[in-house]
């Protein structure tokens, strides 16, 4: 069993680390060619003895699985490769032993690439120290770094905690979802590195109150309230709170003094020039918000690129990841104007987290339509989106632009997302226009909706996996 998965990477040179990727990147696909082809023939036959041979080669067939989710666009070797192993491993699974076969069922379930690396990394400590050859001094090593960082982590989780009783949103605004844990471990799934603290609490501000302002677009302004609000955002002053409702104007207070705070300690750094993009980007999400308000209230059905076009704005990847490099000493004024001009990787994330988000938003639908019509209650399925409140989803636009069924749009929606992660890696694979760090902070983006809304929206009910997920990182020794 390696040890490589053993949260040691902040310990090492990052120059070391970025030469092993582009060799890396360089070659992989031959590698797993030369893999996958001993087996070709065997795949397209009756596949003759080979239940014997995988048994005995399961960790291969393990290693070929995982790194079929590192394809891009053509490589159909790789497309073969993960139709062809994650049939086998679910054979082989059940001929494995519990522990191995746990292992197993845990990769086909979340690939190692999809995978949040704090999350995989607490979860092979175990696994690791459960093999009779690992070595102690460094497992020791890696329990101990795990833990210091855990400790930084709690501390700032506290102070933001404490941040937010003291704003007291629950009572001052009750319509706005309390989440400000989870908003905080979606900044820790971001980067959790130490260096990367400060940017950390930067982000743990401004999150919260995209949440709030998301709530307040979604489900509590009304349409006049909310093309106040948008113009008040628009102009970005202060003066502005006299035109807004009164639990508006503790919003937009909220909102200005959290980036105008930023800006002070960015001024200190001589790096002021960040926040006027930080800034641009929320309005940003803020006018596709206003979109879709009077998209609703006008019962308006975009077409699928109108939506599309407004619905990944309003995703926010590209403000959170904008937001993400405020904090982070090395970025240049250069990685500014390269995130906010939409580049192909920021694109497929904000694809990937937005059909992510529907699909999830459909299963919920289908179980309460499910229940309605047990009790006799008809609700026609293009109406349902706009009948609970919110506009319609890519499935809905895809069925109403093209008449298919909701079974056809859920696989596009699939498609769609397949190819956003080709184009993801395809990005991380030659990070030339940007230095690596900057793109994973994009990747990890990605991984939080894999992992987070895999089966349902464990964002917004967060009782289940995602208390889990928290409890495993931040409280567990």
């Amino acid at each position: 069993m390696s040890a490589a998965n053993l949260p040691l990477s902040c310990c090492f040179n990052p120059d070391v680390k970025s030469g092993l990727r582009r060799q890396v990147a360089d070659f992989h696909p031959s590698i797993w060619k030369d893999y996958f082809l001993q087996y070709a023939s065997e795949s397209m036959d009756v596949q003759r003895n080979f239940s014997e041979r995988l048994a005995s080669d399961f960790k291969g067939m393990l290693c070929l699985y995982e790194a079929s989710h590192m394809r891009i666009h053509g490589e159909d070797i790789l497309e073969e490769a993960l139709t062809f192993t994650s049939t086998h491993l679910e054979v082989i699974a059940t001929q494995l032993s519990p522990s191995v076969a746990a292992q197993v069922n845990h990769s086909l379930r979340q690939a190692l690439h999809k995978n949040l690396p704090r999350l995989e990394t607490q979860r092979y400590i175990s696994i690791y120290e459960q093999d009779p050859s690992h070595n102690q001094i460094l497992l020791t090593f890696a329990k101990l770094d795990f833990n210091k960082l855990q400790t930084l982590h709690q501390k700032e989780f506290g102070n933001i905690c404490k941040w937010w009783n003291e704003l007291d949103v629950p009572n001052k605004l009750p319509f706005a979802r309390d989440r400000i844990v989870e908003c905080c471990f979606w900044i820790l799934a971001i980067y959790f590195e130490p260096q990367y603290s400060q940017a950390r609490i930067y982000m743990m501000k401004v999150v919260p109150m995209l949440s709030i302002i998301d709530d307040t677009y979604d489900a509590y302004g009304t349409i006049d309230e909310l093309e106040f609000l948008t113009k008040a955002i628009e102009r970005w002053d202060i003066s502005c709170l006299d035109d807004l409702p009164e639990y508006m104007r503790l919003v937009y207070r909220l909102l200005l003094n959290v980036y105008q705070e930023i800006e002070q300690e960015m001024k200190k750094e001589g790096r002021a020039y960040c926040i006027n993009y930080g800034i641009k980007e929320f309005k940003k999400v803020v006018q596709a918000y206003m979109t879709e308000a009077r998209w609703l209230n006008n019962n308006y059905k975009p077409t699928i690129d109108e939506y599309m076009h407004t619905s990944t704005i309003s995703c926010a990847y590209s403000l959170l990841t904008t937001t993400s490099y405020i904090g982070m000493g090395e970025a240049t004024e250069n990685i500014f104007k390269w995130v906010t001009n939409e580049p192909k990787i920021i694109k497929a994330s904000s694809i990937l987290c937005r059909l992510m988000d529907d699909i999830v938003s459909n299963e919920v639908q289908s179980l309460i339509l499910r229940i309605l019509l047990f009790n006799n209650v008809y609700v026609p399925l293009e109406d349902f989106e706009q009948k609970r409140g919110h506009v319609s989803s890519f499935l809905e636009c895809y069925m109403n632009e093209y008449g298919e069924s909701r079974e056809v749009a859920i696989n596009e929606c699939r498609k769609r997302i397949t190819n956003a992660w080709k184009d993801i890696n395809e990005e991380c694979l030659r990070p030339t226009t940007v230095p690596m760090p900057f793109l994973t902070r994009v990747l990890n983006l990605s991984r939080f909706m894999d992992v987070i809304y895999k089966d349902k929206d464990n964002y917004t009910h967060a009782g289940g996996i995602m208390k889990t997920y928290i409890k495993a990182l931040l409280i567990d020794p």
